[in-house]
């Protein structure tokens, strides 16, 4: 039978020794910092955004709420039948 030659592969370099450019080492400092406080920007809109929807959302409900507190049908449907407890 025929010997298979077999590939060996150069040793690698140690991963300290060999690091890739990065996009933040391609950039410059002022550039970094202006994209970092748009993203900081961007978060505090969101979560401002974010917030005003579940003011609006719990506004609504407590309009809702006060709507049914008015309709007659809704507390009688909802009321304790159990009138013998009062008499």
């Amino acid at each position: 039978m025929a010997k298979k030659n077999r590939f060996i592969p150069a040793p690698r370099k140690a991963d300290s020794e060999y690091k890739p450019a990065t996009l933040k080492d391609l950039l410059s400092s002022d550039i970094l910092e202006k994209l970092k406080s748009q993203a900081d920007e961007m978060k505090a809109e969101e979560k401002k955004k974010k917030e005003e929807q579940e003011l609006m959302k719990a506004e609504a409900r407590k309009q809702e709420q006060k709507k049914l507190d008015n309709n007659f049908e809704h507390l009688f449907e909802n009321s304790n039948l159990d009138w013998k407890k009062y008499k």
